[in-house]
């Protein structure tokens, strides 16, 4: 009986010993938390990314150095959406990208209290929507947090990209044509792509919007071009990045790559290999919706 007793007194004391240590354990993550300096804020550029390191320079470094120009009381600091992406970057160029996730808890942990997150997404896609899930995990974690729109969101939008395209589309004759190649998507966005479309034909300029993997295709494009008696196309990448689509799926010599299947059906091509990101005015428009999302912060306040 006394054994019993005294294993008994035994059990209990390490149970109150484990209980005491929690306690502390507790007290000590308490203790560890990071207070917030009213003086730090961040902008956290998020794109897709791509493992092009010449395109990824012109486009989304350029992307990043008009904003980090534009906002020297932020801090600037880049996040990738693609974990494919990120893993290559890695092991191949040694080069390390955080994704999101990982890009907001290391601005938390270094007591930044306030964070403008803007996209360099085209529209308002599944990505943009995941984007926005994870940021709003986040709301409670800093002072202010908001979130700079994609391109193409307002009309307005609409009509400014129209107008920076402008730019790298130049002069056509009444027989030629640009056709811009789209990433096309699942989601409802996909409807970006039919308005771009009616707002290049809405604002004059002859060109024509096709996508990869959505609506309209490029069937579609080339009924219109031959019912507009259109004898020469320029092909341009409608991607923040002339990464695999526009190098391969636009430009490529294969026989299913939207240059070839034009050549075949009789069109003069040319290529323009150039992102988005590398026309001056669209970076501007990322600009523009950071400074709105800064703007609704002040709004707020």
């Amino acid at each position: 009986m006394r054994i019993k007793k005294y294993l008994a007194l035994l059990v209990s004391m390490m149970l109150l010993g484990g209980m005491l240590a929690g306690c502390s354990s507790a007290a000590g993550t308490e203790e560890k938390e990071v207070k917030k300096d009213p003086n730090k804020k961040a902008i956290l550029v998020v794109s897709f990314g791509t493992s092009y390191a010449d395109t990824r320079k012109v486009t989304i470094e350029a992307c990043e150095e008009k904003l980090d120009k534009a906002f020297p009381d932020y801090e600037m600091r880049r996040a990738f959406t693609s974990n494919i992406i990120i893993k290559k970057l890695k092991e191949r160029d040694g080069i390390e990208v955080d994704e999101p996730t990982q890009a907001l808890e290391k601005l938390k942990a270094e007591g930044f209290s306030e964070v403008v997150v803007q996209s360099l997404h085209v529209m308002n896609g599944a990505e943009y929507d995941d984007l926005t899930a994870v940021v709003n995990q986040y709301k409670d974690d800093f002072d202010k947090i908001k979130m700079g729109s994609p391109l193409l969101t307002s009309v307005q939008d609409y009509k400014d990209l129209v107008e920076a395209l402008k730019v790298q589309i130049g002069e056509l004759e009444e027989n030629e044509a640009v056709v811009f190649m789209g990433h096309g998507t699942h989601h409802y966005a996909n409807a970006t792509y039919s308005c771009l479309d009616y707002m290049f034909e809405d604002m004059g300029v002859n060109a024509y919007v096709g996508t990869v993997e959505g609506y309209p295709t490029l069937d579609n494009v080339i009924n219109k071009l031959k019912k507009n008696n259109i004898e020469k196309v320029k092909l341009m990448p409608l991607m923040v990045v002339a990464g695999d689509h526009a190098n391969n799926d636009m430009a490529g010599d294969e026989e299913d790559s939207w240059k070839s299947v034009l050549k075949k059906e009789g069109f003069v091509v040319e290529t323009y290999l150039h992102g988005l990101g590398e026309n001056e005015k669209v970076q501007d428009m990322y600009v523009n919706h950071a400074k709105e999302a800064m703007k609704e912060e002040t709004t707020e306040e």
